[in-house]
């Protein structure tokens, strides 16, 4: 990197790569079983995808802002119509594991297996070859990303470690893995998820005041849009897709819309101008 503030295209002095996690009812509760005996957290996880992304897909179109889902394959062969309608229009779909997998907790070869699974459903349900990756757990091996780049990835968003993109070399390729690190404060999970089972977050048993988490979200997007970075979101459909909560999405998108000095993209041409700027090889 030549210097601490990085260069956007078209003279644009920061970059937002709005995203949301497409988790549906996977994760645990439906790697371990237990939620064919839950029908109250499958209903909840499968609002997402049949109910609040049609809503959430219709307020992305009124402030044309191009956004990246991470959609677990599952939840592609379980509602290919919601999915496809993401790309119809206009949006980029990524990869997000099978059932929402933790990668550290995988082997190499099941990890290999998880995107082979995956890339077989995107491209039967959705005609597309994902290029970004989204790590369900927050973490992964150390030959996570080399499996990644050998399954066509180039970017991932799954770090915490800058507020910049930056470049992760890949031991076996030439050309390095983008990394788009998101930041826990934007993760709706934090401020508006109510589950009363499973227990996630960890003792939570109230939401936070809407008024009070557009006020952060939105003081968030102004530090970083002054400092020239690229601010990326883990909000979820599911969570924010609810009809109180899109019209907090409303307004925080209104909010951004104010500036002329943002370039809004999809992770996916972030990770590809990231490259064509930062790597020489």
């Amino acid at each position: 990197m030549s210097s601490l503030q990085p260069t956007w295209p078209d003279q644009h002095k920061a970059c937002l790569a709005l995203a949301f996690d497409l988790d549906g009812p996977t994760g645990d509760a439906m790697l371990n079983n237990s939620i064919w005996h839950k029908p109250e957290y499958f209903g909840f996880g499968g609002y997402g995808p049949y109910r609040a992304l049609p809503r959430l897909l219709d307020l992305l179109d009124t402030f044309k802002i191009p956004t990246t889902f991470f959609v677990p394959a599952w939840v592609v062969e379980n509602w290919p119509k919601q999915c496809q309608a993401i790309v119809e229009r206009g949006h980029e779909v990524a990869y997000h594991g099978y059932k929402h997998e933790s990668f550290y907790a995988l082997t190499l070869d099941q990890q290999q297996a998880v995107m082979n699974k995956s890339r077989d459903v995107f491209w039967q349900y959705l005609h597309i070859r994902a290029e970004g990756f989204r790590t369900p757990s927050g973490d992964w091996r150390a030959e996570t990303p080399a499996m990644l780049a050998d399954n066509g990835v180039i970017y991932s968003s799954s770090m915490r470690g800058d507020d910049r993109p930056y470049l992760v070399n890949v031991p076996g390729h030439d050309t390095p893995l983008v990394e788009i690190p998101g930041r826990w404060e934007m993760d709706d999970y934090a401020s508006l998820a109510y589950t009363r089972a499973p227990n996630f977050p960890s003792g939570l048993d109230r939401t936070a005041s809407y008024e009070l988490t557009l006020d952060n979200w939105q003081r968030e997007y102004d530090g970083a849009m002054d400092e020239g970075l690229c601010l990326t979101t883990l909000f979820h459909p599911k969570i924010t897709g609810k009809p109180g909560r899109i019209l907090l999405l409303e307004k925080l998108f209104e909010h951004m819309r104010q500036r002329d000095d943002v370039w809004f993209a999809t992770c996916r041409d972030v990770a590809r101008w990231w490259l064509k700027e930062h790597h020489h090889g």
